[in-house]
């Protein structure tokens, strides 16, 4: 690690410290040692700071630093389990807004980017939205032999790819620092949160992958009701600029005018919830950033209109049977099945008992059953599951980090909308339809479909792997042909035979 990636975590240290954000931090369940840092740094405090609120205070700093940290912020809010609840709480108010870069640059920026296409984008607006990564512009696109069309033009802010890499650098810096310095936090494995914060930011940092993405998912709901996206213009479409056509909606925080437009809220919390549910569930690749900026309402049919897909999730179907039967479990008070899945994932070692952690997970289950959303959340069901994480060893899982973080969103934005939503009630069409289906004929039939593909695919690779076999036993007839040192020999025989028996073992791996 670059000795500057420890300056620029010591930069990040005194930030934070001077704009108040480690009184933010839950010092009671932290070591000794950083305790005591904790108090050093509050010596440096602005004394200012202290008259505002945490999550001014985290703004404050977040934004000074940049936009990995900011983004590391948001994905801190769903880890309860390593910043405290409190903090997770605070963090969760954190707002991915920056003031737009010079729009003398946008120009440049296209005419680098499309080459000559970039002047059939016209009528280009001042910035629409502008966050840590990107801004958003309004443009008319004029393509010879049609009609003009209203696009939004998405274009990454100039540096911050280069700014992204070296804040991560730090970013990692500090994990393992953490790691050498507390035996807690290994537990919580740190380096891998950041490392996903890292292919996540990597992926935001090409739009090509966001276009992608749009393409992906609008194929996965084109049968679908009550779920809009845009459409990609990939005429117009390069690793720093995304084009797409222009949605007309109502911000779904304005409930103002949602209620002016004769939209039923509660239909729509519940499309909201049970579209994300379904995209998670049935297809295993979902948006993983529905906060309200990106919700928007249409006032002509009602459905949900998404936009902003630079950060998606994907689920195996291990995964998505997981969430199904987590859910399910929950809705149906089987907390056996509930905790059984948490071991067959990793979540609990074996090591720890089964009927226990059923008796933890009906403590929290119990108090859910009969409660609407203002006195149930699933930000507080997953807050509770990490408070049991000491008593039974429980491993974080990275690739489940932005499910998390998605669940808490969504669910934000459908309490929001209908304060007395029922969670469970809303929840159970979607998931035990795919339950039903998956246990059902149809879902053994597909199962069965993908056990004979894996073999037949494994089956083809099979004269390959005899091929390599029978060059390595050529191999060793010519060598023991040819004379050579008795010492030699016997050591070069034995890497040719560990070579055949591993390719012999590779093939009963694909055969099987």
């Amino acid at each position: 690690m670059a000795l500057t990636s420890y300056f620029r975590l010591l930069n990040a240290g005194w930030v934070l410290a001077r704009e108040g954000a480690l009184s933010v931090l839950p010092s009671e369940s932290l070591p000794p040692i950083m305790k005591l840092g904790i108090r050093m740094g509050r010596i440096v405090e602005r004394p200012s700071v202290r008259k505002t609120g945490s999550v001014e205070r985290l703004n404050a700093a977040l934004h000074k630093l940049g936009p990995s940290f900011v983004k590391f912020g948001q994905t801190l809010a769903t880890r309860p389990d390593i910043v405290g609840a409190q903090a997770a709480a605070e963090l969760s108010g954190l707002q991915d807004r920056m003031p737009a870069f010079d729009e003398k640059l946008v120009p440049g920026i296209l005419s680098d980017a499309l080459g000559s296409k970039a002047n059939q984008l016209t009528e280009m607006s001042g910035p629409i939205a502008a966050a840590s990564i990107a801004q958003v512009h309004r443009a008319k696109l004029v393509e010879p032999g049609e009609l003009p069309k209203t696009v939004a033009v998405k274009m990454l802010r100039p540096g911050v790819s280069e700014r992204f890499h070296a804040d991560t650098d730090a970013l990692y810096a500090g994990a393992r620092l953490a790691e050498t310095f507390s035996s807690k936090s290994r537990r919580l494995r740190p380096t891998e949160v950041v490392k996903t914060l890292d292919h996540s930011m990597r992926l935001e940092l090409d739009l090509r992958l966001e276009a992608a993405a749009i393409s992906e998912m609008a194929e996965n709901i084109k049968d679908d009701a009550g779920f809009q996206i845009p459409d990609v213009q990939w005429d117009h479409v390069a690793q720093n600029v995304l084009t797409t056509t222009w949605v007309d909606g109502i911000p779904i925080r304005d409930h103002a005018a949602i209620d002016a437009a004769g939209i039923d809220r509660k239909k729509l919390a519940s499309n909201v919830l049970q579209s994300f549910l379904r995209h998670a569930i049935r297809d295993g690749f979902f948006h993983a950033d529905m906060h309200p900026g990106n919700l928007f309402a249409d006032p002509k049919s009602g459905d949900v209109i998404a936009v902003d897909f630079g950060i998606m999730g994907r689920l195996s179907m291990r995964e998505r049977r997981f969430l199904a039967d987590i859910l399910y479990g929950f809705i149906t008070r089987d907390y056996r099945l509930v905790a059984q899945r948490h071991f067959d994932i990793g979540y609990v070692p074996p090591s720890q008992s089964v009927d226990d952690f059923t008796l933890a997970i009906r403590s929290i289950g119990e108090p859910l059953h009969g409660r609407t959303a203002e006195n149930i959340s699933m930000a507080r069901v997953l807050g509770q599951l990490f408070t049991i994480t000491d008593l039974f060893q429980m491993q974080t899982r990275p690739e489940l980090v932005l499910l998390q973080k998605s669940m808490v969103l969504v669910e934000g934005v459908a309490r929001t909308l209908d304060p007395e939503l029922d969670i469970w009630t809303v929840a159970e069409p979607v998931v035990g339809e795919w339950l039903r289906r998956e246990q059902g004929p149809i879902g053994r039939l597909e199962d069965l479909y993908g056990h004979f593909t894996r073999a037949y695919e494994a089956a083809g690779r099979v004269p390959n792997l005899i091929a390599q076999a029978e060059a390595t036993l050529e191999e060793h007839r010519a060598f023991l042909n040819r004379p050579h040192n008795p010492l030699s020999q016997a050591l070069s025989l034995g890497l040719q035979m560990g070579g055949f028996i591993l390719i012999l073992v590779l093939i009963g791996h694909f055969i099987n």
